[in-house]
């Protein structure tokens, strides 16, 4: 089970990512953008992705990890639950940060991955 307490300590591998709120609810955000955050009501993790398409590619690949409510339909975010294998979890914050960070958080982030820290 992932914990808030973990994707803590997950996001400090990711430069400039921090723990913020939103929705009432704790939340990690680059740079003041959302990147995740723990869902008002579900038992579950919204992380914010990409496209729509990588959405569904997530649901249909893995339907008992990712799922959406109604209000997600149509939105780049999918409902991630706690049980999710923790390398899938860190995989989908990093390629969403990925698109948050600066160009000097990006470049940081892989002399570190270089040096062999991850």
């Amino acid at each position: 089970m992932i914990s808030f307490t973990r994707v803590q300590q997950l996001a400090e591998q990711l430069p400039g990512a921090e723990v913020s709120t939103s929705y009432g609810t704790p939340a990690i955000k680059v740079r003041k953008k959302l990147l995740l955050r723990l869902h008002q009501k579900e038992d579950a993790f919204v992380m914010l992705l990409d496209s729509v398409a990588a959405q569904q590619s997530l649901i249909a690949t893995d339907p008992m990890s990712f799922y959406i409510t109604d209000h997600y339909e149509g939105y780049a975010a999918v409902l991630v639950r706690p049980t999710v294998d923790e390398d899938t979890f860190f995989e989908l914050m990093q390629q969403k940060w990925r698109s948050l960070a600066n160009p000097r958080e990006l470049a940081a982030y892989e002399a570190a991955r270089g040096a062999g820290t991850t």
